[in-house]
């Protein structure tokens, strides 16, 4: 029982971090004065970030002592995939989608996925199951996201919430991907690798497309301070929670990182969060999850129970 509170309070300590991640990011858009409506600025800004955590994180697996030998070349290409999908695509498709619609429903919007791995994670991995309480949930969350995006009494999706929701699966695989991993390797260790190789890719491909950095000044460096200690302290503590954890019950829990996303909106950027789409999709997707994750509780209840008895059977 301990155990499984102490599980729940880390993650949600991951998804306040991740959900403050949003309306700063866009802070710091106007603090280095960079030009959100060019792609490779954007591209150039998340691969520094994602380059200075990856550095930062190896160095301390380094004091640390920890092993950061990579033992074989399937392993290689788990993290240069995890890097691939978490940090370049997952994020390069996050930042210019970010752009061009608000924080608060970009943070809804990157539940989808998630949403529908809750209803066929059995695919992935055996001891998950398919029911019919999953799949019932999974189409609440969809017509969740359909509301969202209504305008007036027009269904609306434009190209800012097609790239959010692709970023949205590039970010469930590779959490599949390093869940797998950490059974062999240190998920910290991952998660430096992984952030330093999304990283220079993304660095390379903001300078060969033109993109530019913005100014630096002290409120930048700020901004941009947290935002390297924030993900370094979430993704550490979220992949290190991977390891030993069922997927879908972490994403039950990754559903509040857009209720923290919109307070932080709120709160620094002054964004409207009580739109009457925003309220009906938040209750649509919460239903949704419960839906989806009660049968499961049950089902492990009910083999509790018939462990129990088969013991008592035996004795």
């Amino acid at each position: 029982m301990k155990k499984t509170i102490k599980t729940i309070l880390l993650a949600l300590c991951v998804m306040l971090l991740w959900g403050s991640l949003f309306p700063c990011i866009k802070l710091a858009y106007v603090a280095f004065d960079i030009d959100s409506s060019v792609s490779s600025n954007l591209l150039l800004f998340a691969g520094m970030r994602f380059l200075v955590c990856g550095l930062v994180i190896l160095l301390f697996c380094q004091a640390t002592h920890k092993d950061l030998k990579i033992k074989s070349v399937k392993q290689w290409a788990m993290v240069i995939a995890i890097g691939l999908f978490a940090i370049v695509l997952h994020y390069g498709f996050t930042y210019i989608g970010l752009a061009k619609i608000d924080s608060s429903k970009t943070a809804i919007l990157k539940q989808l996925a998630f949403l529908i791995f809750i209803a066929f994670s059995f695919v992935f991995f055996k001891e998950d199951r398919f029911t019919v309480n999953k799949m019932m949930g999974a189409i609440l969350g969809f017509i969740g996201i359909v509301v969202l995006n209504l305008d007036g009494t027009e269904f609306t999706i434009g190209i800012g919430e097609i790239l959010v929701i692709s970023a949205s699966c590039f970010m469930l695989i590779s959490n599949i991907l390093c869940k797998k991993l950490t059974k062999d390797v240190d998920a910290v260790v991952i998660t430096g690798y992984s952030h330093f190789v999304g990283g220079v890719l993304l660095v390379l491909i903001g300078i060969c497309s033109g993109g530019d950095i913005g100014s630096l000044s002290v409120k930048s460096a700020g901004i941009f301070a947290y935002i390297c200690v924030a993900s370094i302290v979430s993704y550490c503590l979220w992949n290190s929670i991977l390891k030993n954890n069922n997927l879908s019950h972490l994403f039950i829990i990754k559903f509040t990182e857009p209720l923290f996303a919109c307070v932080f909106s709120a709160i620094l950027l002054g964004e409207d969060i009580f739109k009457w789409q925003n309220i009906i999709a938040v209750l649509l997707v919460s239903l949704g999850i419960i839906l989806g994750s009660f049968q499961r509780k049950r089902k492990v209840l009910s083999e509790q129970k018939d462990e129990s008895r088969d013991g008592d059977e035996r004795e």
